[in-house]
C-alpha cells in the first residue's frame, strides 16, 4: 500500500478548506483516509491563520515512506516542518 501526504477538501461552496491527510494513493481524493496530520486555509488573514500542521506526525509518516503531492510539501516547508534547502 503506498500512501500518500495531501489535501481534502472540506468547506462549503466559495468557501474551500482543506484537510492534510495521509491516505492511500488509490483512493479517491474525498475518499478514505488513515490520518488527518493538519488543515489549510486559503482564506486565512496570516500564514500561522493557513496552515496548521502536526510536525512531528508528518515527519513520522514521511520516515515510513508516504510520499507527498507537490501542494503539501510547500505547504510543510511554509509550516517550517522542511527546512528550506540552502544553496552554496
Amino acid at each position: 500500500m503506498a500512501t500518500r501526504i495531501r489535501l481534502r477538501r472540506v468547506g462549503r461552496k466559495n468557501l474551500p478548506l482543506y484537510r492534510i491527510v495521509v491516505a492511500d494513493q488509490e483512493s479517491p481524493r474525498d475518499g478514505r483516509f488513515i490520518e488527518v496530520i493538519g488543515t489549510y486555509n486559503p482564506k486565512g488573514q496570516t500564514a500561522a491563520d493557513k496552515v496548521t500542521v502536526d510536525a512531528d506526525k508528518a515527519r513520522d509518516w514521511i520516515a515510513r515512506g508516504a510520499t507527498t503531492s507537490q501542494t503539501v510539501q510547500s505547504l510543510l516547508k511554509q509550516a517550517g516542518v522542511f527546512a528550506a534547502p540552502t544553496t552554496a
